[in-house]
């Protein structure tokens, strides 16, 4: 797997939000016309995605109709496990201070957090 260009990232969250279900590309392009897309540009993030093995592609009748090969799950893991590594040296905690530097976590968030991390370690890991 590899990190996705933003513009091909936003393809994939539209297709995400479908959770599973295969959609045609005027369904999507439709659900993406926010960001002011051609209809040639689009078709291009579309190939590449379907390139890349994140998504298929299946032709029914004059349409192409595309759903995620790869999992929201899936991605977020690889890609948070990629700046983990890249940017923090593979340090949660440093990456948990920079969150708390840059955002002043409110007392909510840390006791989600907190809570996050007795579950793990109840489940052992």
């Amino acid at each position: 797997m590899r990190r996705l260009p933003d513009t091909e990232l936003e393809v994939m969250k539209a297709l995400w939000e479908l959770e599973g279900r295969p959609a045609a590309r005027a369904e999507l392009e439709e659900r993406l016309r926010d960001r002011g897309w051609a209809t040639n540009t689009f078709n291009t993030y579309l190939a590449r995605l379907a390139e890349k093995g994140f998504v298929t592609c299946e032709k029914r009748g004059r349409s192409n109709w595309y759903a995620p090969a790869v999992s929201r799950e899936a991605y977020l893991e690889f890609e948070s496990g990629a700046v983990l590594s890249r940017v923090f040296g593979s340090s949660l905690k440093n990456f948990v201070a920079s969150l708390a530097r840059g955002a002043k976590l409110e007392r909510g968030e840390l006791d989600e957090l907190q809570q996050y991390l007795d579950e793990l370690k109840r489940d052992g890991l």
